[in-house]
């Protein structure tokens, strides 16, 4: 996706800025789960001092330009004022665009104090960072354990033409103090338990790293999405494409197939079209780039036959509670070179005591980044109560 599309111009950040109508009320911020003020920070930026606009991004929201590329238009845009005359402010690429062309200062720990207290923080994802953040700035000395090579967590599961690595990066750049904060890349933890005798507390915000099976014969065949939107070079096909499941991985599933060259990309999704939880933005890309969309559908059964899967599917119905398979539907679907699952997926098991706290995905299942970043928040200032 070409940098115009992730970016306003100038021309159109001015627009945006200028449809704001400035309500006292301040509905955005009272529908942002990490209470971000757009009408502050756009009052600033209407103003010309994008110092002042950041500094109000970012009071609240370590990863403000992740989160302006990516946040879900449920929240701030959902509640503005100017969809009741004509249609919202796009506050997020505004965010987005504020931070791309007026960097943040580093973040200044010159006035926070040591408290001699030394906390771990497992998973450098959204509610991680976030945590991370909040704790830093609290006094304490925090150690950042990710299992990966990388910050970012299932953010680096999304299409890089809607949000380049860097960006994640940059966000952490401007957030991170070797005073406070160390980072432990290729670091699993197994036992959150064992980090007690070093640490006098621990936040797990490790997500949801295990795809959920679809108990069908030959599910041995398919291929998990984290594993696939991990590694979309290992997998990439010129083939036929098919994806289970209709939500935002689902979508996220098709347009890195897409992209990779896939000659046919079709989603199974067990619901209507109308159940589909993706945003408005993803399933319009999705028909622009002629992705079949078969609803009421799901799988049966994959065999592998000369080389390629044939997916079995049926229909489906709703009886007024329940999705229920329709008699006599069932029909093969031949020639696939790729069948990916994307029905969702749990956390590791958690174990209990009252100085480990969960947080993100872990904690309240698949979320939004900028609900993760309140969840992070949030178990930062109760683990700060408690030890």
């Amino acid at each position: 996706m070409a940098e115009s599309k992730l970016y306003l111009s100038k021309i159109q950040l001015r627009a945006e800025l200028d449809r704001c109508l400035n309500c006292k009320a301040q509905p955005c911020m009272r529908a942002c789960p990490v209470n971000c003020n757009p009408q502050e920070f756009i009052n600033f930026a209407k103003q010309g001092d994008m110092a002042q606009a950041v500094k109000a991004i970012w009071r609240n929201n370590p990863m403000g330009q992740t989160c302006g590329l990516i946040c879900h238009d449920k929240f701030c845009m959902k509640a503005c004022t100017r969809s009741n005359i004509d249609f919202a402010v796009n506050i997020p690429k505004v965010q987005a665009t504020i931070l791309e062309n007026y960097q943040p200062p580093k973040e200044n720990y010159l006035s926070v104090s040591p408290n001699g207290k030394k906390v771990a923080v497992i998973g450098a994802g959204p509610a991680g960072i976030a945590a991370t953040s909040v704790l830093a700035k609290s006094g304490f000395m925090v150690t950042l354990f990710e299992a990966a090579d990388q910050i970012g967590g299932a953010l680096n599961m999304i299409p890089p033409e809607r949000l380049p690595h860097e960006v994640i990066e940059r966000d952490w750049s401007f957030l991170t103090n070797e005073r406070f904060i160390s980072l432990r890349l290729n670091t699993k933890v197994q036992n959150p338990l064992e980090l007690l005798d070093a640490y006098d507390g621990v936040i797990v915000a490790t997500g949801e790293p295990n795809c959920i099976n679809l108990n069908i014969p030959g599910e041995e065949y398919v291929l998990p999405y984290i594993e696939y939107l991990y590694n979309p070079e290992k997998y990439k096909t010129s083939g036929n494409v098919a994806i289970i499941g209709g939500g935002n991985v689902a979508a996220d599933c098709a347009f890195t197939a897409t992209t990779g060259g896939a000659a046919m990309v079709e989603m199974f999704v067990r619901r209507r079209l109308s159940d589909m939880r993706i945003y408005k933005n993803e399933y319009l890309e999705l028909l622009k780039r002629q992705v079949n969309i078969s609803s009421l559908m799901s799988p049966d059964k994959i065999v592998m036959k000369d080389g390629k899967l044939s997916l079995f599917v049926h229909k489906n119905y709703f009886d007024g509670e329940k999705w229920l398979p329709i008699p006599n539907t069932g029909i093969e679907l031949p020639g696939y070179d790729l069948i990916i699952k994307a029905v969702g997926s749990r956390a590791d098991l958690k174990v209990s005591h009252e100085k480990i706290i969960y947080a993100g995905d872990c904690k309240t299942g698949g979320s939004t980044i900028v609900e993760a970043i309140a969840s992070g928040r949030s178990a930062a200032y109760a683990l700060n109560e408690i030890i």
